[in-house]
């Protein structure tokens, strides 16, 4: 449905001067670096124009007004267009920043980054990806309102507007993220298509002829179409108003445009990625009236973008007004709220978390992770939860959980609810939660899926470490012992891999109090997402293990005091562990030797403890050998021999699986005893963690 509006604006000279300007300062910004992309741009301008002539934004607070108006840029090479206009605005981006585009330590990247500059709401570049970072933060502001909003308080009413081109559209995370859009009816998306039919390649008849918007409407969407959207603002002005209008469904505008409009190569792949030539540069300024004098803007440009950000200084006035008269009414509500925009966790919510003693009967630690949610969702009303269509092997459901789903909808729910039912769409789920972590209010996405099919979202889990944003995954069915389904769903490389991206906790606990301690130290994590690898079968519960020294990502778990000669180490994570400790008694029964076993849940955070502990964990004079049930790539680090699978697994029950590969007791035990036979009499074997470059940079 699609309301009457009459609120479009008409458009002068003065803003084709503004327009034209945009387009002029991308130019001077590609030129400038000599690299970038100046040609969408150039095309774009007009859009950015109107649309940030009517957006909610406040440059003096950036990021802290919950209810301004979202903005991701999905084909994140047009950044410079970006810059520009965020510097038309007021945030804390200078011309001597834009002129700095592309350079070392600038504040203009080459790709937008959340982290880096100043209005900038998600890290975009992997084309497709903001695309569905803005379904996630749609998703958040209908959540948020449905929570918080009351009569009289619409404390969350803002829209999300992304801009995505033709590569973006041809990406599979854009597709699963729009039908995932369209099912939940989020009125509050508006998405506009940059149709300028160029690809790198060259025109997109050549691989996508596809009709763009008949697909959307397939997924319930509403459509618009601007033909002419390189010079008619007020046909981009009269669709985005009618977009707002729309009830009940997301809209995509598709606004038809000339890559590279003004240049003499417009509208061919050549000033797709490179700055104009000086003549073309020339010519350009000529054909627009633009001053010779690169980085120019006239004054009546810099005064009509600041009444723009004056509109959103007024527009958070009142909201802030309107925020106190809720604390009146709502009470309650209003110390909830306050205290998640502050970024805080509720006071004591870590005292909810389970602990385990020796004797509690084995359990598997995918049911250990649903007892956690379980204990925690009271407490944390941030938390969102949530699986790619495997909800009964993830176990990230818990007791009385309601899904988030739109009002009216045949599927039980509500936009209150906070369980995410994602579907077969974990690339999009990945980059969903990246915009759930993204929006505010301390929300906190954890997602579902099998340790191996986190590889459909890679991409997403890396645009997370880099953008520091608290995603959380349940990644179950962590090794060979899923079994009988085979080397197509058993993880053997995962774990080496994400264990080598920056900024990522990858755990995978061997008990109960290792979980929650998991938990702990993911949620404490602000700025880093985790990976939670979590078992299929049983796992007993640890002698030595708690959730305070299973919080320091290592600890000695069995034998081996503190200052303690050894004879060998095994150091291990996950099922592994218990396997080890059997392994242990056969070697301190048969040979005599002295055992201790590390059980070591998460690298990432015991390489942040102190050199001396982590020397009291793996010490040196005897030799350390690692135990994983996966790639042995990586345990180098920690340990001068490695036992491990670096080959596909098999399609076979699990207990034959681990025998096939010699990962049990007896198979450990012979392993270690070579490499006691092997380390005899080595004087001054030093521990694997003493290494002449600890570090490559400060």
């Amino acid at each position: 449905m699609v309301a009457n509006t009459s609120k479009a604006r008409h458009y002068d000279a003065d803003d084709l001067v503004a327009v034209n300007t945009l387009r002029a300062l991308s130019v001077d910004m590609s030129y400038a670096a000599n690299s970038g992309h100046p040609g969408a741009p150039m095309g774009m301008a007009p859009l950015f124009h109107v649309l940030f002539s009517k957006m909610k934004l406040n440059p003096d607070t950036d990021k802290d007004w919950v209810n301004r108006d979202r903005f991701v840029l999905s084909n994140g090479h047009a950044c410079a267009l970006l810059y520009s206009v965020l510097h038309l605005l007021g945030y804390k981006i200078t011309l001597d920043d834009l002129k700095a585009f592309r350079q070392l330590d600038s504040n203009t990247p080459g790709h937008p980054e959340n982290t880096h500059t100043p209005g900038v709401e998600v890290t975009t570049g992997p084309l497709g990806q903001g695309f569905a970072n803005a379904v996630g933060l749609a998703i958040a502001q209908a959540h948020l309102g449905a929570t918080y909003n009351r009569a009289g308080f619409d404390l969350f009413n803002h829209k999300t507007f992304v801009v995505f081109g033709d590569g973006c559209a041809m990406e599979g995370v854009a597709s699963e993220a729009a039908s995932l859009a369209g099912h939940l009816r989020l009125e509050n998306l508006i998405a506009l298509y940059d149709d300028n039919h160029i690809c790198i390649d060259g025109d997109t008849d050549s691989t996508f002829t596809e009709d763009v918007l008949k697909r959307f409407e397939a997924y319930g969407w509403h459509t618009e179409h601007v033909p002419d959207g390189d010079t008619n603002l007020g046909a981009i002005d009269a669709a985005i108003e009618r977009a707002l209008a729309v009830r009940g469904k997301p809209t995509v505008i598709k606004v038809t445009t000339t890559i590279g409009y003004g240049s003499s190569l417009q509208g061919t792949a050549a000033c797709h990625g490179s700055p104009l030539k000086m003549d073309d540069l020339k010519q350009f300024r000529q054909k627009f009236g633009i001053p010779e004098e690169p980085f120019t803007v006239p004054s009546k440009v810099y005064k009509a973008y600041q009444e723009y950000a004056l509109r959103g200084k007024n527009a958070e006035s009142q909201w802030q007004e309107s925020f106190t008269a809720y604390e009146a009414k709502y009470p309650e509500l209003h110390q909830e709220l306050s205290r998640r925009l502050s970024g805080g966790l509720p006071q004591g919510w870590e005292d909810k978390l389970p602990v385990y003693k020796p004797g509690d009967s084995a359990i598997a630690s995918r049911d250990l992770s649903a007892k956690v949610l379980a204990a925690l969702q009271a407490s944390l009303p941030e938390m969102l939860s949530g699986s790619a269509d495997l909800t009964s092997s993830n176990k990230t459901i818990w007791k009385g959980a309601v899904d988030f789903q739109p009002p009216g909808h045949v599927a039980v729910g509500s936009y209150q609810g906070r369980y995410l039912r994602w579907g077969d769409e974990e690339h999009a789920m990945g980059a969903a939660m990246n915009g759930l972590a993204a929006y505010g209010a301390n929300l906190i996405p954890v997602g579902g899926t099998f340790l191996n099919f986190v590889a459909y979202a890679a991409g997403a889990v890396r645009l997370s470490a880099l953008s520091q944003l608290r995603v959380i995954w349940i990644a179950t069915h962590d090794s060979i012992a899923l079994g009988e389904d085979g080397p197509t769903h058993q993880p053997i490389e995962a774990l080496a891999h994400y264990r080598a991206m920056p900024n990522l906790h990858v755990w995978r606990p061997a008990d109960g109090n290792e979980c929650s301690a998991a938990y702990y130290v993911a949620l404490k994590s602000s700025k880093t997402p985790s990976i939670l690898a979590l078992s299929r079968q049983g796992l007993p519960q640890l002698q030595g293990s708690s959730i305070e020294v299973a919080s320091r990502g290592g600890y000695v778990c069995y034998g081996g005091q503190v200052g303690e000669q050894r004879d060998i180490t095994l150091v291990s994570t996950g099922s592994e562990v218990a396997t080890c400790i059997e392994a242990a008694a056969i070697l301190e029964k048969s040979h005599q030797l002295k055992v201790s076993v590390v059980s070591m849940p998460c690298q990432e955070v015991f390489d942040a403890q102190p050199e001396e502990y982590r020397l009291s964990v793996l010490p040196a004079g005897a030799p350390v050998m690692s135990v994983e049930a996966a790639s042995t790539r990586g345990w180098e680090k920690y340990s001068q021999e490695q036992f491990g699978i670096d080959e596909f697994g098999a399609s076979a029950p699990c207990d034959a699986l681990f025998k096939k590969f010699d990962i049990t007791p007896s198979g450990v035990a012979s392993r270690a005893l070579e490499t006691v036979f092997f380390y005899q009499g080595t004087q001054n074997l030093r521990s694997p963690l003493q290494k002449a470059l600890q570090k490559t940079r400060p």
